[in-house]
């Protein structure tokens, strides 16, 4: 599983139609605007932003965050992944990743 927030619903969507065509994720779920406060480079921020989930299999997790992070059009995108379980149904399409 991988979050990652973008800047809009349309650069969300175009990343992710590259890691479905890549065959690094099994889905995303490109969630409403959300409003973000944070802290960057020693001052506070605040924006809208568009959350992402990206559903993949750990035996791709690391190739998926790491193309991400090629993709994204943040310098330095927020990218937060995790290994989880899931129920065999769900583990078993997610392991038909990565080919």
């Amino acid at each position: 599983m991988i979050w990652c927030p973008f800047a809009d619903e349309e650069s969300a969507a175009k990343v992710a139609g590259r890691l479905l065509d890549e065959e690094l994720i099994a889905c995303a779920n490109i969630l409403a605007p959300m409003r973000s406060l944070y802290r960057w480079n020693g001052e506070r921020g605040e924006g809208t932003e568009t959350g992402v989930i990206f559903k993949t299999d750990t035996s791709v997790l690391d190739r998926a965050q790491t193309r991400l992070a090629e993709l994204h059009p943040y310098d330095e995108p927020a990218i937060l992944s995790w290994r989880c379980d899931a129920s065999p149904g769900t583990a078993a399409w997610l392991a038909k990743l990565g080919g």
